[in-house]
């Protein structure tokens, strides 16, 4: 009999320290992300961005995000998905230095002499950036070092962003 209660005992202790770790790691787990809307002539985007970083100590977080966009100007549609890692260094409190790989797939249809088109393909992106850090906000710019023209569903290498962490 007094090995069984040894026994419970050992699990429950080894249960309760399990749940002790894994509070801490939590405790240094913060989500976020981006929301985008945005509509005009001819033109219509959307696109929805949640992350999650690990705080390794106050200057090193590293974590991931998902994407997901539509784009529709004029006859040209765009549905892109994929999925990132976000590496952050912050060596004053307001500042934020960013790497984020980015691979994208992207989906598009438009319209060409006429003929209604389809290309899908993968894009990778990497972002170097820097911002502004104000509580759990950054406002920045970052810079996609991977760019090409003829690809890319941005506009041009340059994105400003904004990052919310809670």
């Amino acid at each position: 009999m007094p090995i069984v209660v040894i026994m419970i005992s050992f699990s429950a202790y080894g249960q309760f320290s399990s749940r002790q770790t894994n509070n801490r790691f939590l405790d240094n787990v913060r989500f976020g992300g981006g929301l985008s809307l945005s509509f005009g002539d001819n033109f219509f985007s959307a696109s929805v961005s949640p992350s999650a970083i690990y705080d390794f100590n106050r200057y090193f977080s590293a974590g991931t995000g998902l994407d997901f966009s539509y784009f529709s100007v004029n006859d040209n549609k765009f549905f892109v998905y994929g999925a990132s890692l976000i590496g952050l260094f912050n060596p004053i409190r307001q500042l934020q230095l960013s790497a984020e790989f980015q691979e994208l797939r992207v989906n598009r249809t438009f319209e060409r002499d006429g003929v209604n088109l389809k290309d899908n393909y993968w894009y990778p992106s990497l972002f170097l950036g820097i911002g502004y850090s104000n509580g759990n906000v950054t406002v920045g710019i970052r810079y996609d070092v991977l760019y090409d023209d003829d690809k890319s569903i941005y506009g041009q290498a340059y994105v400003p962003f904004v990052r919310l962490y809670f």
